[in-house]
């Protein structure tokens, strides 16, 4: 028995840019808009919301300014560019230099905004914190990718995000090269060990009747496990679960939870994944490692907004 493909196409997933909500876009970035000016999240508003600095020396100029990688980096969130100008403006002209997913050096025009001089200030910082916060998500998994090498293994991210900010992570996550793992509670059963210690199912024929009431009741979505001892394999391949996550196993007990899985289910590592870890788990014959610090270990990539003569 061959593992089950019924589930493959979901569990081998990376989010695309149009598969996100455009309106729930626009509602992050009308929040980031109402912060910058009108200092949404006080109790007490600002007596006079508006951009002061702006107002005071801008007029009605034009202007054109470029973006502008300030290191080599991994682009993402170039499809925010636009409905942030629109925020500020109907005005604006955006014109892509490149593709999120790109791999950028440092001095590479990104691309080129032109129009009102003050609406391209008032957007700057906002603009700037959604591409600098994704596309430094996506260089952070590029390099974790790299340290996988030639390794058939996907990189997962998990559910450790930044609130209202999900679907923009992960998708920052596929633009590095990384793969996706459930976006919410909602498309998987992942039984892990707090479902299962509230139970008292974490143990035998327990266990094993846990996973099967789960499918019973859920038979479209895939079941994921997560064990922490050898031991657990068993009855969760007996139980005919879809995906096993093996959680803080060392590298010698993933090799031998691999083995006596095969090609009944899906194996995961998770728990104590370091980049530095990922060349000795690359050869292990894993389907996915799973990373939480793709993401909140990820430093903003360095982008600039230069104003442009041309």
């Amino acid at each position: 028995m061959g593992k089950p493909e019924q589930f493959r196409e979901h569990l081998f997933r990376r989010l695309k840019w149009e598969e996100l909500d455009p309106e729930y876009l626009r509602q992050l970035v009308a929040l980031a808009r109402a912060e910058d000016l009108e200092g949404a999240g006080l109790q007490a508003a600002p007596s006079s919301p508006r951009d002061a600095t702006t107002e005071s020396v801008a007029g009605d100029a034009k202007g054109r300014a470029k973006l502008v990688a300030r290191v080599s980096l991994t682009t993402c969130g170039l499809g925010l560019v636009p409905l942030v100008l629109e925020a500020y403006g109907d005005n604006c002209n955006w014109s892509p230099a490149v593709a999120d997913g790109h791999e950028a050096a440092k001095g590479d025009v990104l691309g080129t905004i032109s129009g009102p001089a003050s609406a391209i200030l008032q957007a700057e910082r906002i603009l700037l914190n959604f591409l600098q916060h994704l596309s430094g998500i996506a260089t952070h998994t590029a390099g974790y990718v790299n340290a996988l090498g030639w390794s058939q293994t996907r990189l997962l991210d998990t559910r450790k995000t930044t609130p209202g900010l999900r679907m923009l992570e992960k998708y920052a996550v596929a633009c590095g090269g990384g793969w996706n793992h459930r976006l919410g509670l909602f498309d998987r059963v992942m039984l892990k060990d707090n479902h299962l210690a509230a139970t008292g199912a974490a143990q035998g024929a327990n266990l094993a009747e846990a996973i099967r009431l789960a499918r019973r009741r859920n038979p479209n979505l895939a079941i994921e496990v997560e064990v922490d001892a050898l031991t657990q394999i068993a009855p969760v391949l007996e139980a005919g679960a879809d995906v096993i996550l093996l959680d803080n196993f060392s590298t010698p007990d993933l090799a031998e939870a691999v083995s006596l899985i095969g090609e009944a289910a899906y194996t995961e590592a998770s728990g104590g994944i370091t980049r530095e870890r990922l060349p000795e788990l690359a050869g292990l014959g894993l389907d996915f490692i799973s990373c939480g610090a793709l993401i909140h270990h990820s430093a903003w990539a360095d982008i600039g907004l230069d104003w442009s003569d041309s």
